[in-house]
């Protein structure tokens, strides 16, 4: 079998092959071309007839949708993508693509296996659906975004000329405001930015409008998303958004590798006599997650009263950020429990008076000549 790391950039592709046993037969560097990008995955498809076949291995880039699905369309057995760990200080295009090579020939019994690889952090490519969902949570965020930079501006506008006593209502985000904003006497470049900002603030909330109906609709689809709008304040955007990255719940052994995934866990240096040294959290994986996930924490200690109790006591302990990301790190232990058993969220008062019922309404045992057993 043939093993083929590729660099991908958005102009070209630097290659490098390896054959069964681990020498290097092959580099090039192809333009991303589609008629030359296909020219040489057919040359691949050639070549590995005789060995058995070709697998490759890239780095995530953002765009490596379409290589995938050609290397697929050209008999690649399995197209495997990387998150790379660290940005190594002796940096070109042809040693990345030789390391990425001798990377996947090294592991290659496991990674075909499908087994975790230490130090190496797979990349699930998420289904189509999921990507759409991606996609349009993206364009949510990036509207409400885009919403807050103009309204920023606008109140930057009133501060400048101290009106902000005149404001009609207190809530600041109300037809009532906008229609006194545009009758508003500023001078003639203020009042110009001011139309232009008032312009961008009605069209962006008539797009969120579309995409909030079109995320409510998807989530109603979305079994995941389902369960997880049963936590108090996870309404459809931040349920989609969630379901969306965590993909196979099958793929996390445990709660904790969730939170891992989305780098809520400490970061760790401990060697030789140093002891146990936990740092930040490591912050990798999703920031939208994290973001959202520091949303919903507000919400969810004020309607659950254990949670919050013991988000209480570790802030006397630990101050009140450690709090909040503990609470952040506990809850999405509890999403992965839901998910996995397909549960609504619950209390932890409600999980014990959930086992209480479950452990009286068990029938009695009996022995093998159907008489009831007093063990």
């Amino acid at each position: 079998m043939l093993y083929v790391g590729i660099d991908q950039h958005t102009r070209q592709l630097t290659v490098c092959v390896r054959s069964e046993a681990g020498d290097v037969i092959l580099r090039r560097t192809v333009s991303t071309q589609p008629q030359k990008v296909r020219i040489f995955c057919k040359e691949l498809q050639q070549m590995g007839q005789n060995d058995g076949g070709f697998i490759a291995i890239v780095e995530i880039c953002g765009f490596n949708e379409w290589l995938v699905d050609m290397l697929r369309e050209f008999g690649c057995q399995q197209t495997i993508v990387i998150q790379p760990e660290k940005q190594s200080t002796r940096k070109t295009d042809r040693r990345d693509a030789a390391r990425l090579s001798e990377l996947l020939w090294i592991n290659r019994l496991r990674l075909l296996e499908g087994r975790k690889v230490n130090g190496l952090r797979v990349v699930e490519l998420p289904t189509a659906v999921d990507a759409e969902n991606r996609q349009l949570t993206l364009i949510r965020k990036r509207l409400a975004q885009e919403r807050t930079r103009a309204i920023n501006r606008i109140k930057r506008i009133i501060h400048k000329h101290n009106l902000i006593h005149n404001v009609p209502t207190k809530t600041f985000q109300t037809k009532k405001v906008q229609k006194w904003l545009r009758q508003l006497e500023l001078p003639t470049i203020d009042r110009l930015e001011m139309d232009l900002l008032l312009t961008q603030w009605q069209l962006t909330d008539e797009q969120l409008a579309v995409v909030q109906k079109q995320t409510e609709e998807r989530a109603i689809e979305d079994r995941t998303a389902q369960i997880l709008m049963s936590i108090g304040g996870c309404g459809a955007f931040t349920a989609l958004a969630i379901a969306s990255r965590i993909g196979r719940i099958e793929r996390f052994s445990r709660g904790r590798s969730l939170a891992n995934f989305f780098g809520l866990t400490p970061t760790c240096a401990s060697s030789g006599e140093s002891g146990d040294r936990l740092g930040h959290i490591s912050k990798q994986g999703s920031s939208i997650v994290r973001f959202l996930l520091g949303q919903l924490v507000t919400r969810v200690l004020r309607d659950d009263a254990d949670l919050r109790a013991w988000f209480k006591a570790v802030k006397r302990r630990r101050g009140a950020k450690i709090a909040r990301v503990a609470v952040m790190r506990r809850l999405t232990t509890s999403m992965w429990s839901m998910i996995k058993h397909e549960q609504p969220y619950m209390t932890y008062s409600q999980r014990q008076q959930d086992q209480r019922l479950t452990f009286t309404a068990l029938p009695p045992r009996r022995d093998e000549n159907n008489c009831v057993t007093t063990t």
